[in-house]
């Protein structure tokens, strides 16, 4: 989890990732496998308070080799990341196609969109073809815009198919991961078109 602007909200995170820094590497080691252990078995939301703090606390854990170390035993249902050597933890976002699945302990490729297992290529790959001109909207130059007519529509309504596709990547998508992997995070959000967790039902 990457900090790299200085938003007001990513200031608070890094606040927030403070209480990790303080922890002593087997203290934070244990944590982390603790957790795994409550995440597992299930698809849950990026916007989850225990993801987020699992999150802050993994990069912290990243920065110090903590799985290197072999301090803490993860869960068994986790496989070994081939990125960073971490539990395998992916993160499913609208981009699946071009950067398959996500690691949320280095934020490396940790599955290509080619390696996935083709069960999971075949029901991935027209989701995320259908959110690439909805997220595009958020994007579009001023002569796409003068184009429409009306942008304020156009965006209104993408953001409404952002929304559903969400709905979407979290009732029927990501629980489909869970048949090879020991737990799933998909992405409930998109900051672009202003759509946030709480418009996303699932």
């Amino acid at each position: 989890m990457e900090m790299a602007s200085n938003s007001p909200l990513d200031s608070l995170w890094t606040e927030y990732g403070r209480a990790f820094v303080s922890w002593d590497d087997l203290t934070l080691a244990r944590w982390l496998a603790q957790t795994l252990g409550q995440l597992e078995g299930r698809a849950w939301r990026l916007s989850h308070p225990l993801v987020g703090a699992y999150r802050l606390a993994a990069q912290v854990a990243h920065g110090r080799q903590i799985w290197h170390k072999r301090l803490a035993t993860a869960p068994a249902a986790y496989a070994t990341s081939p990125c960073c050597r971490a539990p395998f933890l992916p993160l499913l976002t609208r981009d699946v196609r071009t950067e398959g699945l996500i690691c949320q302990h280095c934020n490396e490729i940790l599955v290509p969109f080619d390696e996935l297992p083709a069960e999971l290529r075949e029901v991935l790959e027209p989701w995320a073809k259908n959110y690439e001109p909805v997220h595009a909207v958020a994007h579009w130059d001023d002569r796409q815009r003068k184009r429409t007519g009306n942008y304020d529509a156009a965006y209104e309504n993408a953001a409404q198919s952002a929304e559903k596709l969400l709905s979407i990547a979290g009732a029927e998508l990501a629980p489909k991961l869970l048949d090879n992997y020991a737990a799933v995070i998909w992405e409930d959000q998109d900051e672009c078109l202003e759509v946030r967790p709480e418009d996303v039902a699932v």
